[in-house]
């Protein structure tokens, strides 16, 4: 997509005067927004629509943040929309639930507008990478990754990975045999400097091995450190 199309956001928030804000903030800064005050609304926004990354609140009337995240993840058209979740601090349980079913990050309110707007650019530049600058594959046993077509395959099975899980197998396969810790994932795949629980990489990582089962044993666990992925796979 050229620089020239402005990417387009669906706001999901019920709290008018937070849905304005970050409306505000986002329109200052080139992008166009949609907005949705009811979890029902919002999914009916992501049809119509047809957004490039969704900012949901998680405490929504009708539907909740966390069942929308489960309905867009499942469906097949917006399985790998990019999906910031609104929290509040004493929703961390709920936060990481909201990871589980595929949000690709959270921002705990109260929030800073400028934060946000800096994570919603941060997530979309991982996920509209340049194929030019991209054409590198990795192997790993029978998993293939190719960075061009931001694609995943498991012998001739494509992989449905959010953007997320994506970025963080591929750092895992470009530095194998190497420990990285969880600050030096968060810094690397979230794309900025993150001041939220480590907590995020281990949620992932779990998916990531829910869905590529031949990475259970392949991805370490670092005690106190991080995650390595093992050089090769002649061991299994």
């Amino acid at each position: 997509m050229s620089a020239s199309s402005p990417k387009k956001i669906l706001i999901v928030e019920d709290e008018k005067d937070i849905l304005q804000l970050v409306k505000l903030y986002l329109e200052k800064e080139g992008f166009r927004t949609v907005t949705a005050m009811t979890g029902a609304e919002g999914l009916a926004q992501v049809k119509g629509e047809r957004p490039d990354l969704v900012v949901l609140d998680l405490m929504l009337p009708e539907l909740d943040g966390l069942e929308v995240c489960k309905r867009l993840r499942s469906h097949p058209d917006t399985a790998m929309l990019p999906i910031i979740m609104l929290t509040a601090k004493a929703e961390e349980s709920d936060t990481i639930i909201g990871l589980e079913l595929g949000a690709d990050d959270y921002v705990t309110k109260p929030f800073s507008p400028k934060a946000l707007v800096a994570r919603v650019k941060a997530l979309l530049r991982r996920v509209e990478r340049t194929p030019a600058a991209d054409t590198t594959r990795y192997h790993y046993g029978p998993l293939t990754m190719n960075l061009a077509r931001h694609e995943v395959r498991l012998g001739k099975e494509e992989m449905v990975l959010t953007a997320k899980e994506f970025g963080l197998l591929e750092h895992l396969l470009k530095h194998q045999g190497r420990v990285l810790t969880r600050e030096v994932l968060l810094n690397a795949v979230w794309g900025y400097d993150y001041y939220g629980t480590t907590r995020t990489v281990d949620v992932h990582i779990r998916r990531l091995k829910q869905k590529l089962p031949l990475l259970e044993d392949a991805i370490v666990s670092v005690k106190s450190l991080g995650y390595k992925l093992k050089d090769v796979m002649s061991d299994q």
